[in-house]
């Protein structure tokens, strides 16, 4: 074999050598590419839950802040309102003793059969000031005693009637809505006990 020959043949093995590693190399870059693809899919993936689950946290406490402002903002709406509610109470307190003196004032002068037109129109404005606010008299003869709406300063005793039957108002109440401005003073009634210690 030639010379000649001889390098020709080298040559042609060390080019097909070379493109073997070549295409050996392409390959390897391509999967160490796909790799690190799944590798940042992953990635992200693993990215997005932690976001989900940092999104849901800050939703859940979102709720929770937007339930206290709510709760805040009634509260607040509530306390104004009481002291509202608490400062015309203690007005129309001072007001009823007036409006009292005035019907007493009413009753005596018509006793007397004297004139009483200008004090019945007093009298009539005083009514419609208590009206426009809801301000009523609490009902309270004949009923049950109620500790909450009546105050009790004497008691008789009578058997014909249930046990705390209201048997005379002494000064009327008022209530405005469901709050109670001012309990009526009455009278009530108690049923007579029986000795039976001797049988009878």
């Amino acid at each position: 074999m030639s010379e000649k020959k001889q390098q020709d043949e080298k040559s042609n093995g060390t080019n097909v050598t070379t493109k073997d590693t070549n295409d050996y190399d392409v390959n390897d870059e391509i999967e160490i590419t796909n790799n690190s693809k799944e590798s940042v899919i992953s990635e992200l993936k693993a990215e997005l839950e932690t976001t989900k689950q940092n999104l849901a946290g800050y939703e859940e406490k979102l709720k929770y802040s937007l339930a206290d402002f709510q709760n805040l903002q009634r509260k607040t709406h509530s306390d104004i309102e009481n002291g509202i509610s608490l400062k015309i109470d203690k007005l129309f307190l001072n007001f009823l003793t007036i409006y009292d003196d005035f019907i007493l004032a009413k009753k005596a002068i018509t006793d007397e059969k004297n004139d009483i037109r200008g004090l019945e129109s007093i009298v009539k404005n005083m009514n419609s000031l208590l009206s426009e606010y809801n301000v009523i008299t609490i009902n309270a003869l004949g009923e049950i005693f109620n500790p909450n709406l009546h105050e009790a300063v004497s008691v008789i005793e009578d058997s014909s009637l249930d046990e705390g039957t209201i048997t005379k108002e002494l000064r009327k109440g008022y209530i405005s809505g469901n709050r109670v401005i001012r309990p009526t003073i009455v009278e009530i009634s108690k049923k007579i006990k029986l000795d039976n210690k001797n049988g009878e």
